[in-house]
């Protein structure tokens, strides 16, 4: 049985602050629990699991609690839990040194961060630089959308003008009125600078921008979502 001060505990992972505190952070169902395993092993606190959860790689240092349903949706942050859920130690990450770079300023949406990690992901990248308010990588519905990608690619919180000022590689940023991605062609090394949902790239930022690039609209949409933007961008950059 799960004591009722570690039920407390639990629950205030889902804050930014506890996560910090406690330098923890938690991750539910039973894809992301096997994919933390399978990438995170040694980061694994515990893992508290139904009589249904599948390991699909054995490990034996990994402390694994079996509970009841009723249990895990006492301890759950979902509607509707899925078989188990562990607390993991935040990874320590390792230094910046990709060609290439996603850089967020501001984005706030938990589901656009987690599909931009995605994004990064795929394409093979294994930085994400996030400006201090960009939406924290360990929110429990940012690594919902990861789908285990937040395993795979460092995400870094940093001062992005100290960032951007000292750095070697190209900057460039995601504006509307930027040069045509689909009439140039672009090495795989730099840095993509994308913008907050409602207000793009801030003015700040836009001073260390370089090159500006943008997708050129056929329709009449006012914008882009920023996690479909980085993904057309990305796809041009790997063309």
């Amino acid at each position: 049985m799960i004591s009722k001060n570690r039920i407390r505990f639990i629950h205030a992972l889902s804050q930014k602050k506890q996560r910090i505190e406690n330098n923890r952070f938690i991750i539910e169902g039973e894809k992301m629990v096997n994919e933390a395993i399978l990438w995170i092993p040694s980061y694994i606190e515990t893992i508290y699991a139904t009589s249904e959860f599948e390991i699909t790689s054995e490990n034996p240092t990994i402390v694994t609690e079996e509970i009841s349903v009723k249990e895990l949706k006492e301890i759950s942050t979902l509607t509707t839990p899925n078989k188990a859920l562990a607390v993991c130690r935040i990874p320590d990450n390792n230094p910046i040194d990709s060609p290439l770079i996603i850089c967020l300023d501001g984005v706030q949406d938990p589901g656009n961060m987690g599909t931009i990690l995605r994004l990064a992901d795929w394409f093979g990248i294994k930085d994400v630089v996030c400006s201090k308010n960009t939406v924290d990588c360990y929110n429990p519905k940012v690594l919902q959308a990861t789908m285990g990608a937040i395993f795979r690619v460092n995400v870094h919180y940093e001062d992005l003008t100290e960032f951007l000022s000292t750095t070697e590689l190209p900057v460039f940023g995601a504006l509307l009125d930027g040069e045509n991605i689909f009439e140039n062609k672009y090495e795989r090394k730099g840095i993509l600078v994308l913008g907050n949902e409602g207000n793009g790239i801030s003015e700040e930022i836009k001073k260390y921008v370089q090159k500006a690039i943008t997708i050129p609209r056929f329709g009449e949409a006012e914008s882009l979502n920023v996690a479909t933007a980085g993904a057309i961008i990305l796809g041009a950059f790997y063309r």
